[in-house]
């Protein structure tokens, strides 16, 4: 196994490792389940083979795709593209864990800033956003395409990586 693919195994069968093309099937189902407009299956192929600044990962549990999260990263801010668990796995704090396996992927490959819009009334994603240290700093008029719902614009900083950060081995999409 290549270091790009070598999963982090939690101690609850959790694991993390970078999307591969071969992923685009299952994260589809993961995106149909959780967006009102999901992504397509092009705009997944254009993000893992056309843009540089992208950079995506898996959540697995015990081998299954549960969820997923990508962002871009340009100069040293990162913005969350996309976050997403299937229904039957939230509610167990996994959210939580995927976003820090992306923030700490982030720090890793030296942002400072991390940034992402929210629906204003996806009040349960805000909550998580907050606690992991994100500020709302703007809103985006009729964001969202499918009802013209307003998105909440959230940022934190990023602690600089730290090799001994107290986690085993996490994932980095460098």
């Amino acid at each position: 196994m290549d270091q790009q693919k070598k999963p982090v195994n939690g101690e609850d069968g959790l694991s993390f490792r970078l999307m591969t093309l071969e992923d685009i099937p299952e994260v589809l189902v993961v995106e149909r389940e959780a967006f009102t407009v999901p992504w397509t299956e092009e705009a997944f192929h254009n993000e893992l083979k056309l843009n540089h600044f992208a950079r995506y990962m898996i959540m697995e549990y015990e081998g299954k795709t549960v969820g997923y999260a990508g962002m871009w990263t340009i100069v040293d801010e990162a913005h969350v593209t996309n976050i997403a668990l299937l229904e039957q796995y939230r509610g167990r704090k996994w959210g939580d864990r995927l976003l820090t396996e992306l923030m700490k992927t982030a720090a890793y490959m030296g942002m400072e800033k991390i940034t992402l819009e929210v629906r204003v009334s996806n009040h349960v994603a805000q909550h998580l956003y907050t606690k992991k240290g994100f500020k709302p700093a703007g809103v985006r008029k009729g964001y969202y395409s499918d009802n013209q719902e307003d998105a909440l614009i959230m940022w934190a900083d990023l602690p600089p990586y730290r090799e001994d950060d107290g986690e085993e081995g996490s994932q980095r999409l460098s």
